[in-house]
């Protein structure tokens, strides 16, 4: 089978682990080109990895035999490069976000959708075994129809971590905590939990931190089907709890936290008709074979004011990215 010939742009903070996978991939993948407008940091890059670099932008696009690129570079950057690589007809694996606004993503899903590439996002909570199990009994029926569902990221970062240049800046980031930090749980969150129709919010940044953007936010939330749920995002909750998503059906209440799920099924019954076969002493309760916390991604964010005015009210509707 012949190997897909795919470039990096963008040698940022990002690029080790997608470098590791690609190399575990050599029998399917062959990375030609490794990006970076930086001369020292692509040097720093080839230290570490046996992958060529180079700082022609120009000369990766106008390759025809590379047929795919992995964009790691910060979001504000997003548009522009999915612009010129989905022109020449390269499909795109994304960094998360995919924009800084929610006006630039629409435009760069849209150019993919035109030119009829594929675009990805790196939104891989959803592909944790704990999640694809919830997934599977939500889509099943297994809890019920969904009545609430609550969300909580509390996470810590010292001033430190904000005090590198750019980082928790409109500028570079986009924005704090949602984008930033919480992206990955609230974009699992939505999966499970459906369409939102509508939001009213507080966003700020609280005494604990010296940055731009916000660093906690409180969301109240409608969906789609009429269930009521909160969102909690914050980066100032020392010394920092593991990610929760509640769901709550008409037949039991699903906890994901930390990568741990667990069932509470108001029906004994109803519990064991929902699980594989175990011992007769086994307690109503079950918790996914993985049990772990996985430490956050940094990420990016749109952006929030200061204050304790309501940061959004109202409906919308969200074109969906493949």
């Amino acid at each position: 089978m012949a190997r897909r010939r795919v470039a990096i742009i963008g040698l940022g903070m990002a690029v080790a682990p997608h470098a590791k996978s690609l190399l575990d991939l050599t029998d399917r993948v062959e990375i030609v080109w490794a990006f970076s407008r930086s001369a020292e940091r692509a040097a720093a890059f080839t230290k570490q990895f046996a992958i060529p670099t180079t700082t022609d932008l120009a000369a990766i696009v106008a390759d025809n035999s590379i047929t795919a690129a992995l964009v790691l570079t910060p979001p504000w950057t997003h548009l522009d490069l999915v612009r010129m690589l989905a022109g020449a007809g390269k499909h795109i694996l994304l960094e998360k976000p995919v924009e800084a606004t929610t006006a630039r993503a629409i435009e760069l899903v849209e150019i993919c959708l035109r030119q009829g590439v594929t675009l990805a996002m790196m939104l891989q909570h959803r592909f944790r075994e704990s999640s694809l199990a919830l997934a599977e009994r939500i889509a099943t029926g297994a809890i019920g129809r969904i009545a609430a569902a609550s969300v909580a990221v509390r996470w810590w970062r010292p001033q430190s971590y904000y005090d590198e240049p750019g980082r928790g800046s409109l500028a570079r980031d986009g924005g704090g905590v949602l984008l930033t930090q919480a992206i990955h749980t609230l974009d699992l969150f939505l999966s499970l939990a459906g369409a939102v129709s509508e939001v009213a919010a507080f966003a700020g940044t609280t005494p604990l931190h010296r940055m731009e953007t916000e660093d906690i936010v409180g969301a109240a939330l409608r969906f789609a089907n009429g269930a009521i749920g909160t969102l909690d995002a914050t980066t100032a909750s020392y010394p920092g709890f593991p990610e929760r998503i509640e769901i709550v059906g008409d037949k039991a209440t699903a906890v994901l936290a930390g990568g741990g799920l667990e069932f509470f099924y108001r029906m004994a019954c109803a519990f064991r008709s929902a699980l594989p076969r175990r011992p007769a002493a086994a307690p109503i309760r079950w918790r996914s074979a993985t049990r772990r916390t996985v430490p956050p991604l940094p990420t990016s964010s749109t952006p929030s004011r200061r204050g304790a005015s309501p940061a959004s009210r109202g409906r919308r509707r969200s074109p969906s990215i493949a």
